[in-house]
């Protein structure tokens, strides 16, 4: 694990909530010079800290408005069908994140998808077709009180 000062941390607080900040910006934000904190932020990349960029898109403006969870529990809970399984939900794009979980079921998907049409479509289609799926339970999400996503840093 990186040993993370609090520059550090300061650095990838402000990067989680703009991951386009101007490097001079965000050379003010932590109080080094431009030339240090670009090369802070070279080097968290190249440790792996920092995983990539992206942007936050509005699922409600593309029109995926209903978010689900999903408990997913395998017929077999052997090496060979979580492999497959794992191969074939990351093909799945609109498989937002997939869990492997310890309790009661094996996996827990989330999922965005239009209505709870196209979820029920998604469900016959695509998750109920991956390989060892045995049952599933479906919770559809009613209220997004928290999702940013940020890590505590």
């Amino acid at each position: 694990m990186t040993d993370l000062d609090r520059i550090d941390r300061k650095i990838l607080k402000a990067l989680q909530a703009d991951g386009r900040i101007a490097t001079v910006e965000l050379a003010e934000k932590v109080g080094l010079s431009p030339t240090s904190t670009g090369e802070r932020v070279k080097r968290l990349q190249r440790e792996g800290v920092i995983a990539g960029y992206g942007a936050r898109l509005d699922p409600h403006r593309l029109g995926l408005e209903l978010l689900v969870f999903v408990e997913v529990s395998l017929d077999k809970t052997t090496p060979d069908v979580f492999e497959k399984f794992a191969a074939a939900v990351k093909r799945a794009p609109e498989v937002l994140e997939c869990h492997m979980v310890a309790g009661g079921f094996d996996y827990l998907v989330k999922t965005r998808v239009a209505d709870m049409a196209a979820y029920r479509r998604f469900l016959g289609e695509i998750l109920l077709a991956l390989p060892g799926v045995k049952e599933t339970r479906t919770y559809a999400v009613m209220e997004e009180v928290k999702s940013d996503g940020m890590l505590p840093v």
